[in-house]
C-alpha cells in the first residue's frame, strides 16, 4: 500500500499570503519585452511597427532583464507576465523565458500566437508557462483582419492556436469589444469557449496611447463602444453580470471611500507589482506613463525604485477643484475605470475627470438598479 504525502492547494489559498499582506514586497511584474507588433491593430495603445528599428535600439537586452529581475526575485518576485507589444518577436524570447524560468518564477505569457511555431510548443511542453493568454479580435477573415490590419494575419493566428491546443497547451483567451468586431461577439465567445474550459474574457475599455499619438487616439475613441452597449454587452453575459451585482451592489465599496482625502492613488499599483516597460522604465503599473511617475532603471536600480520612489508617486495630491468635487467624492467608483492613469493617456492630465469613463459607471448603476426594482 502506497502513501502520499503530497497534496495540491490552489494559489489564493496559500499561507503565504496572510504572512506578507501588510508588507510591500514586489509579488509580480509585467515585463514588456518589446513595445513592437506584427499586427497593426485599430484599438492598441502600445503597439509600434515591427520594423521600427528605434523601438528596437531602446529595448532592454537580455543581459539587462536579467539583472533587473534577479534584483527583483531577490525581493520577493514570484510572479512575471511576459507581455508587449508582441513578446514573441524578441528573437531572444527563448533564453529570456527560460531564464525566468529558471529563476523559480510563475512565468505568464500574453501573445496574439501568430508567432507560434513547433520551436515554442517544444519549449512550453518542457517548461510549461502558468498560462498563455490569447486575443481573439474575430473569428473570421474579415473581421480579424479588419482589426489587426495585417493580410495573413487571421490564417497565422489559427495556424498558432492550433499548435498550442493540439499539443494540450494551456490557453486562455481574451477579447477586445470594438466597434469594427462587436457584430461577431457570441461567435468569437463561442470560438473560445469551445476551446478552453476554464476561461474566457472580453474587454470593453479601450484605453489611449502611451505615446499620446493624437490620429491613433481618434481611432481608439472611434472603436469604442457606447456606455449603453457595453451594459448591454455586460448584462449579455450572466456570469460577468452575476459577479459585478455581486461586487458592486452597494455602488460604493467603503475601503475605497476616500471622499476627504485628496491622495491621487488609492489602487493597489506599487503594493506587491510592478511593469517594466521595454526601454528599461520602470512603472507603478502598465497604464501608469506621466512623465513624474516613471522611473529609469537604467539612470538607478530596482531597489531604489521600489523603496523610495514608489512611495513618493503614491503620495501625490491633487488640488484640482474638478476632481475634487466630482471624481473623489463620487459613490459609483467601483463601477468607474476611472483612476490617474488612465486620466492621463486621455487627458495628459493624473487628476482630470474623464467624461466617457463617468457616462459608463452611470449607465452601469443604472443597469445595476434596474435589477432591483
Amino acid at each position: 500500500m502506497s502513501v502520499s504525502y503530497r497534496s495540491s492547494i490552489g494559489l489564493p489559498h496559500i499561507m503565504l499570503w496572510k504572512k506578507i499582506k501588510d508588507k510591500r514586497i514586489p509579488l509580480s511584474f509585467d515585463l514588456e519585452l518589446t513595445a513592437r507588433c506584427n499586427n497593426n491593430c485599430r484599438h492598441c495603445y502600445i503597439n509600434l511597427s515591427d520594423s521600427d528599428k528605434q523601438a528596437q535600439d531602446r529595448e532592454l537586452s537580455s543581459g539587462e532583464i536579467k539583472d533587473i529581475v534577479d534584483e527583483a526575485v531577490s525581493m520577493g518576485s514570484l510572479w512575471c507576465l511576459m507581455t508587449g507589444g508582441e513578446p514573441l518577436l524578441r528573437d531572444d524570447f527563448f533564453d529570456i523565458y527560460l531564464y525566468l524560468k529558471k529563476k523559480g518564477l510563475l512565468v505568464s505569457v500574453f501573445t496574439n500566437a501568430t508567432l507560434i511555431t513547433k520551436e515554442h510548443v517544444r519549449l512550453f511542453k518542457k517548461f510549461p508557462p502558468r498560462d498563455i493568454e490569447v486575443s481573439v479580435y474575430g473569428v473570421s477573415n474579415k473581421t480579424y483582419e479588419l482589426v489587426t490590419r495585417r493580410r495573413g494575419s487571421f490564417d497565422a493566428f489559427m495556424r498558432g492556436i492550433d499548435l498550442l491546443l493540439n499539443n494540450n497547451i494551456k490557453v486562455r483567451f481574451k477579447a477586445m469589444a470594438l466597434r469594427s468586431n462587436v457584430h461577431e461577439l457570441p461567435e468569437i465567445a463561442s470560438f473560445c469557449q469551445n476551446r478552453t474550459k476554464d476561461y474566457f474574457r472580453f474587454d470593453p475599455f479601450l484605453h489611449c496611447r502611451f505615446d499620446c499619438n493624437i490620429s491613433r487616439n481618434e481611432e481608439i475613441i472611434s472603436e469604442r463602444l457606447t456606455p449603453e452597449e457595453i451594459v448591454v454587452l455586460e448584462h449579455s453575459d450572466p456570469e460577468r453580470f452575476q459577479t459585478l451585482e455581486k461586487i458592486c451592489d452597494k455602488l460604493i465599496i467603503p475601503e475605497f471611500s476616500h471622499t476627504t482625502c485628496n491622495h491621487l492613488f488609492h489602487c493597489s499599483a506599487g503594493n506587491s507589482n510592478f511593469t517594466l516597460g521595454y526601454d528599461g522604465i520602470f512603472r507603478l503599473c502598465s497604464s501608469l506613463f506621466h512623465p513624474d511617475c516613471v522611473y529609469d532603471l537604467r539612470k538607478g536600480n530596482f531597489t531604489d525604485a521600489w523603496y523610495n520612489f514608489v512611495p513618493q508617486v503614491r503620495d501625490m495630491r491633487s488640488d484640482r477643484k474638478e476632481f475634487l468635487e466630482k471624481c473623489r467624492v463620487c459613490p459609483l467608483i467601483n463601477l468607474c475605470t476611472w483612476c490617474p492613469a488612465h486620466a492621463y493617456l486621455e487627458t495628459e492630465e493624473l487628476d482630470t475627470p474623464v467624461d466617457y469613463f463617468c457616462k459608463v459607471a452611470h449607465a452601469r448603476a443604472k443597469a445595476l438598479k434596474a435589477l432591483k426594482t
